[in-house]
């Protein structure tokens, strides 16, 4: 990856690197929130929660402290290849921003490569990176977008979510089978129909229903 690229992927990924998650808040948070409950966080269910619960969100927020430069590595290779690069059914995990409840689903990623592609594996941790933070699942869709669109450079990016919202069937109107698509298209996923009609079909073969 030449390193003019580097600048504007820290900036697509939003990062918050100078600082550690502080735990030690957390559990004060959690230990008066279990107050506030009418709980006892002393008793013996309670009395690791607060712990527990800091190193979850750790490890559910690490998106924002995961170096995007490092996490390509040396996965750019050069190739001879111009037809749609397709990775359906990416199964992520997320946090909703309004309520802190879980929001999950499944994305595809497709890419029309210009002479450049990136290793398989690859694609899922791009998409891991932005849903490991707290989101909206709209936002989510265009980062992923955004960043294979800058870091490979290709004739067109597409990217497509399906999520299931926790705040949406918990709470609130407690729609148990609603289910939310969002979508982002770059060059010729936008410019061309027949195109985007090509990703669209290959994502709905074979689809199964989400199962959480």
């Amino acid at each position: 990856m030449v390193e003019e690229n580097y600048a504007k992927l820290y900036e697509i990924s939003e990062l918050f690197m100078e600082n550690d998650v502080d735990e030690a808040s957390i559990e004060d948070a959690v230990s008066n929130l279990l107050k506030a409950f009418g709980e006892e966080p002393s008793r013996p269910g309670l009395i690791r929660t607060p712990r527990r619960v800091a190193q979850m969100y750790k490890e559910l927020l690490v998106g924002y402290r995961t170096d995007p430069v490092a996490m390509v590595n040396d996965a750019l290779f050069e190739v001879t290849y111009d037809e749609m690069v397709l990775v359906r059914d990416i199964e992520f995990y997320s946090l909703c921003e309004h309520h802190l409840l879980p929001f999950m689903g499944r994305a595809h990623v497709a890419y029309f490569p210009r002479g450049k592609v990136i290793g398989l594996s690859k694609i899922p941790r791009v998409v891991d990176l932005f849903s490991r933070r707290l989101q909206l699942q709209e936002r989510l869709t265009r980062q992923v977008a955004d960043f294979i669109n800058e870091l490979l450079d290709p004739h067109g990016v597409a990217v497509v979510v399906e999520g299931i919202h926790l705040c949406a069937m918990m709470r609130g109107v407690q729609k148990h089978e609603a289910r939310m698509t969002t979508s982002t298209m770059y060059g010729a996923f936008r410019t061309s129909i027949a195109t985007r009609q090509e990703f669209l079909d290959n994502i709905s073969r074979g689809a199964g229903p989400m199962k959480f």
